[in-house]
């Protein structure tokens, strides 16, 4: 039985679209539709139920019943493949989303290991922000995030990696009090953080918000190497994951504030949706998993 049709027969069957598992499976409408026909003509059986217009293509009751079973035979043959190392399983295309605080961090390490263990991969890599990467796992345009998770949604897995912790900073240029400081007392400068469509942007405005007094103003970037460097030059005061700015404390560049309060804690995940069987996304993410523990805080 071919593999390609039953393959085309998931996705379509997950997707409820021709076009969009076409897109997805880098063909044709036309060819999906002919994979489909195919493997009708060689079952003996309707599989989908095409209506017309913008109504979405439904699983027959037949096509229902035959679901879980041809979902099995796909698992089966990869687990065949990788029991046998056949390292074709692991090539074609990886469209990766990828948070900045991880780019800054072991990005090039798991980049590296994703080379040494599906040497015949591609990766296509996009730097955003959480939210758009989350979108674009849902709707299938990435297949792997690494990202400030968990995606709260039932077809998608989420393998947790690492968790950040943020710190106040500041150049020793603002002579800030060595002291216990208030809020109120760091509102007197910008405050550089993550972008405006971020949860530690959300939060810490919030915070900010909440106060009495004059409001605070925000220098957000989605730029973590633009934060630093801009509290390097006594721009503002930050919050940066302490990760990423080891180098810069010991040097003297930056030091740590003491404050009333901290931002949580910043929490990533590798993130995937499972309803479109991806073996090289189940890979990678298992990859990330191994890389992050190299760089867990001490």
């Amino acid at each position: 039985m071919n593999y390609k049709r039953l393959e085309t027969f998931i996705r379509v069957a997950k997707l409820g679209n021709f076009r969009k598992a076409a897109e997805l499976m880098h063909t044709t409408q036309p060819a999906i539709s002919a994979r489909i026909s195919a493997l009708e003509s060689e079952l003996g059986v309707k599989l989908f139920t095409r209506e017309g217009g913008s109504s979405p293509i439904a699983l027959t009751p037949k096509g229902k019943e035959l679901l879980p079973y041809i979902e099995k035979i796909l698992y089966q043959s990869e687990q065949l493949r990788r029991r046998a190392e056949v390292s074709t399983a692991y090539s074609g295309l990886l469209r990766l989303g990828v948070s900045e605080t991880i780019v800054n961090t072991w990005l090039p390490a798991f980049l590296a290991k994703i080379h040494t263990d599906m040497p015949k991969l591609d990766v296509e890599l996009t730097v955003d922000v959480t939210s758009s990467i989350a979108a674009g796992i849902k709707d299938h345009s990435i297949d792997l995030g690494l990202l400030m998770g968990p995606i709260s949604e039932p077809n998608i897995v989420n393998l947790d990696l690492c968790t950040y912790t943020l710190s106040w900073v500041a150049s020793p240029q603002l002579k800030l009090p060595r002291r216990l400081l208030y809020l109120e007392e760091l509102a007197q400068w910008p405050i550089i953080t993550y972008a405006r469509n971020t949860k530690p942007y959300a939060e810490i405005n919030q915070r900010f918000r909440s106060l009495e007094g004059p409001s605070a103003r925000f220098f957000a970037s989605a730029s973590l190497a633009a934060c630093r460097s801009l509290t390097i030059d006594a721009v503002g005061v930050a919050t940066l994951p302490d990760i990423l700015i080891t180098k810069e404390l010991a040097a003297g560049e930056l030091h740590k504030i003491r404050s009333i309060w901290l931002p949580s804690a910043l929490k990533f995940t590798a993130s995937y949706s499972d309803d479109v069987f991806n073996p090289v996304a189940e890979k990678a993410a298992e990859i990330a998993v191994e890389i992050a523990e190299l760089y867990k805080e001490s």
